[in-house]
């Protein structure tokens, strides 16, 4: 697919775009003066849990940038990944918590900013992993436990890839796939099993999910055998399912996958993504933003973003023709 039928596709789930509320603009007065900045703010999330309740999640985070930008910030969830990136193109969302992928599309296809990217216990990168309720099939040895989850072929290691040997039993079986703009949920389990020479039309049964939590319930509740999330999303879910580290076994871990981040529309104004940019970072090293940042995406802390690492994904990607 080209990145202009990507670019289609895209706009078409843009036009679903769930909004709680809406970002108005100032018109600049005069061709030769730039575009004044927005009067209100819109920050786009993607549904990478549970959708009803991400706004409220993300309240906090909202709050504090209404109050240190001085004016109103609010937050929306978008129905896919790529209507954030939609959203971010026609200026209905200026700021954009995104996956890497949706990051350097909207920054090759939109001019966007990148600035931020996000680390979680350190970490810059993160690999997918698969899931299964099945561990005597995947299993190749004894599940591990480690923090009250288990684990194994290796993928108590937490970094990837590890366990892809067992990956080609994934054939026949009802797997739970996110939609294809999702690294974690769909680009890179998907590469995974086609180079482990499985026809991902024909081998596996999808399942779609709309989120990651969601491709967790699908394993824990049988509708699924095997589930695709980021790691380790099992702890979505723990508070409502206490025991999925126990019948949610993760039992391979791809490629490292880089981190998500935070993307800035090029309507804004250097001086006000700066603010945008120091207001996020702050926020994040401090122990209540980093709480509110892990309820939202699990961020412990947010970074100085390198773009140039966003390119590994856009590759992956188009090995799977979705560029």
């Amino acid at each position: 697919m080209t990145k202009k039928a990507l670019s289609f596709v895209a706009a078409a789930s843009f036009a679903a775009l769930a909004l709680t509320g809406c970002a108005t603009s100032s018109a600049a007065e005069g061709t030769p003066s730039p575009a004044a900045d927005p009067e209100s703010l819109t920050l786009a999330l993607v549904p990478s849990q549970d959708q009803a309740g991400l706004v409220d999640t993300a309240k906090p985070l909202t709050d504090m940038l209404t109050e240190a930008l001085g004016i109103p910030v609010t937050g929306v969830v978008s129905k896919d990944y790529q209507a954030a990136v939609e959203a971010m193109g026609a200026d209905q969302a200026q700021i954009g918590f995104l996956p890497s992928l949706q990051l350097w599309q909207a920054s090759d296809m939109y001019g966007a900013s990148v600035v931020l990217q996000t680390e979680r216990n350190g970490n810059i990168t993160y690999p997918a992993q698969f899931m299964t309720n099945n561990p005597d099939k995947y299993c190749d040895d004894t599940p591990v436990e480690r923090d009250g989850k288990l684990f194994c072929n290796g993928a108590d290691a937490l970094a990837g890839p590890a366990g892809l040997d067992s990956i080609e039993k994934v054939k026949g079986a009802k797997v739970a796939v996110l939609g294809p703009g999702s690294p974690a949920g769909y680009i890179y389990p998907i590469l995974a099993l086609k180079n482990a020479g499985l026809d991902t039309d024909s081998d596996i049964e999808q399942i779609p999910v709309t989120a990651n939590d969601a491709s967790v319930l699908a394993v824990y509740n049988g509708d699924a055998e095997v589930g695709f999330s980021f790691w380790d999303a099992r702890d979505i879910v723990a508070k409502d399912k206490p025991d999925v580290g126990e019948k949610v076994v993760v039992f391979a871990l791809t490629d490292e996958i880089p981190n998500d981040g935070v993307a800035l529309t090029k309507s804004l104004s250097p001086e006000l993504q700066e603010e945008i940019t120091t207001a996020l970072a702050d926020y994040s090293a401090t122990e209540e933003g980093s709480a509110v940042l892990t309820s939202i995406y699990s961020i412990t802390k947010l970074a100085p973003a390198d773009p140039s690492t966003l390119s590994v994904v856009a590759d992956a990607a188009t090995k799977l023709g979705l560029q």
